[in-house]
């Protein structure tokens, strides 16, 4: 099936507008066709070198779905729409320090596929633009090396299995993360 345009064009980012409780997130597994995984750079806004990577993704916003909170998500921090959205590959509940609060999140991450290689991050909201500080495609064997931290941190073990089996029958809920 070739990949559809994920939605009409970005929209204005909201601002960050998350006050505490379980917030609801859509990520995106996003490969290219060499089986390449898209991950962001992102760092303490105030300490560059406080710094992990990250697979696109962010809150669900008002009455929207996880599907389109992801297609939006990642045409945000990406400029990526020709996307093929496939299904819930994992869940996971975390919870971690960022940007002086912290964040507990139930995350859903969703296997999609592009053509699309090309990055622009289009409608970051101001903390975003004040954290993420770019996008990288990135092999198996490159994450599976890697010596940065990588959240989730099993990405490259989940990954791998990914190529070699194709998506889950089901969801697969990840071990919870507390940082």
């Amino acid at each position: 099936m070739p990949p559809r345009p994920a939605v009409a064009g970005p929209a204005p980012a909201a601002e960050d507008s998350y006050r505490g409780g379980l917030r609801r997130v859509s990520r995106v597994v996003l490969l290219d066709p060499q089986d390449r995984i898209l991950l962001l750079h992102g760092h303490e806004p105030d300490d560059p070198a406080d710094d992990w990577w990250f697979t696109p993704g962010g809150g669900v916003e008002g009455d929207e779905t996880r599907e389109q909170a992801a297609l939006r998500e990642l045409a945000e921090e990406t400029g990526i729409t020709r996307v093929e959205l496939g299904p819930v590959l994992w869940r996971r509940r975390c919870s971690f320090p960022f940007a002086g609060r912290r964040w507990d999140q139930d995350e859903w991450y969703y296997l999609a596929r592009t053509t699309q290689t090309a990055t622009a991050a289009t409608a970051l909201t101001e903390l975003e633009r004040r954290s993420v500080a770019g996008a990288r495609w990135w092999t198996y064997p490159e994450l599976a090396r890697a010596h940065e931290t990588v959240y989730p941190t099993r990405l490259a073990e989940l990954l791998r299995t990914l190529l070699d089996e194709g998506p889950p029958a089901g969801p697969v809920t990840l071990d919870t993360e507390i940082v």
